[in-house]
Parts: structure tokens; C-alpha cells; sequence
């Protein structure tokens, strides 16, 4: 199976999410959607899309203006039945194309902060199993709200962090697919002005504790994903166009 995986800017990459396409044998594509009007092959090639981060915000399309024909795209493929999971800005926009609210947070969440399951949870064939309660890697000052319809699946007291729309997409904020080489690099180019107050030091030292566990965690998550789009493949079909087109 080929998997598309949509990036934002340089730094924010599928991260571990590619450990696991490759550990089930499959085939990633990444495309820069940034820079880039079409990914490497035809749509309808790619049996699931992952959809990762950046410091751009849903509500910036007149600045970047290929977030609104991604936007559109994500919800075709919603439409078309394509597995798709969206992390960060990815599951923003996903919501957004759902038609949900995503909005400025009152301050940043940037670091390791604790989250919990919902109910709905145990049934979901991705965050079905694992703890209950876990420390998460949180990179955000948007929030998505939860599209009609909709399945809550990881709350904390900041924000919903985590939904299923249908049976085949999922968004989360926080960043299950970072790595910790690209964790670092987002602290030595964070931006005061934008990201507020965070103790970095802290969260350098929290890091080299939980990232080991935090990775195994993400590779088992997009695994999981990935799993439903190998049940689920013949049934999609995507007719989606590229953003532009």
C-alpha cells in the first residue's frame, strides 16, 4: 500500500509515523504541499493520508493559500473513504473541513501535559487498549472542537485532543509522530513572541525521560491506522483532486 504524508514545512515530518509504515511493509510518500501543487503520484494510488504540523494556523488561508485547497481536499477524501489521520495543524484542518470550530487558545500548550481517554475510546479500533491516562508531547495555540457527528477520544483540562469523524479519520493535537531530534529543533527555533513563557529547560529534561515511551506509543498508533486502511482499501475510492486543480 502507498501512504501520502502531507507536511507542512521542513521541520515537521512524519517523524515515527514513517517507522511504522515501514514496519507493516508499506510504501510513504511525503509531499511538501507547500511548495509543491501535486504529491509525488495520483491520488487515487494512496491507500491512507497522514497529515503533520506547522506554525502556520488554520485561519491564515489568505497568507497561505494552499491551506484552503488542502482544507477542501481532506474533506473529499473524507468523502471518498480514504483512511486519513491529521496531527496538530493536520487534525485542525480536518476538523475545519468538517465543518468544526478551531480556535485561538487562550495561551499556548507547549510541552509534556497529561491526557485522558473517553469512553468512546474503548471501542475505537486506534486508542482502544492503550493507558488510559498518558503524558503527551503538546505543540499548539489553536484548538479544533468536535465535529457533527463525531467521536470524542482523548480529552485533557486544556482541549479535546483527539476525535474519530466517521470510521476511517482521526485528528489529534498533540504530536505523536515527533521525534526527539525534531523536538530540539523546534526549541532552538521556538519564538517567544509566539509560543509565550515555557520553560524549556524543563521540557528538554521531561523529554529525554518519556520520548522513548512517547515514540513506541506513536508507532503503535499509526500502526493501528494502518490497519484499518489495509481492511478498508478495496472499499475506498478516492476521486478527490489535488489542491488547485
Amino acid at each position: 500500500m502507498k501512504v501520502l504524508s502531507i507536511v507542512h514545512q521542513r521541520d515537521t515530518g512524519s517523524g515515527v509515523f514513517a517507522d511504522a509504515v515501514a514496519e507493516r511493509g508499506h510504501e510513504l510518500d511525503e509531499w511538501a504541499i507547500f511548495g509543491r501543487s501535486a504529491p509525488p503520484a495520483p491520488l487515487e494510488d494512496y491507500g491512507a493520508v497522514l497529515v503533520f504540523g506547522g506554525a502556520m494556523h488554520v485561519d491564515q488561508e489568505d497568507r497561505h493559500g494552499w491551506l484552503r485547497d488542502e482544507r477542501r481536499l481532506l474533506g473529499h477524501l473524507v468523502e471518498d473513504g480514504v483512511p486519513v489521520m491529521g496531527v496538530c495543524l493536520g487534525g485542525q484542518l480536518l476538523a475545519k473541513a468538517l465543518s468544526a470550530h478551531v480556535r485561538r487558545m487562550p495561551s499556548p500548550e507547549i510541552g509534556w501535559f497529561d491526557v485522558e481517554l473517553t469512553p468512546e475510546a474503548e471501542t475505537d479500533p486506534v486508542f482502544s487498549g492503550i493507558p488510559e491516562r498518558f503524558p503527551a508531547f503538546q505543540w499548539h495555540s489553536y484548538h479544533f472542537e468536535l465535529p457533527e457527528s463525531a467521536v470524542p477520544l482523548v480529552r485533557n483540562d486544556r482541549c479535546l485532543q483527539a476525535f474519530r469523524a466517521g470510521e476511517r479519520a482521526w485528528a489529534m493535537q498533540f504530536h505523536a509522530e515527533v521525534t526527539h531530534q525534531s523536538l530540539v529543533g523546534w526549541v532552538r527555533t521556538s519564538k517567544p513572541g509566539e509560543d509565550g513563557p515555557v520553560d524549556f529547560p524543563r521540557l528538554l529534561a521531561d523529554s529525554e525521560e518519556l520520548i522513548g515511551g512517547w515514540n513506541a506509543l506513536g508507532r503503535e498508533l499509526c500502526g493501528r491506522f494502518l490497519a484499518v486502511a489495509e481492511a478498508t482499501r478495496p472499499a475506498a475510492t478516492t476521486r478527490a483532486t489535488t489542491p488547485g486543480s
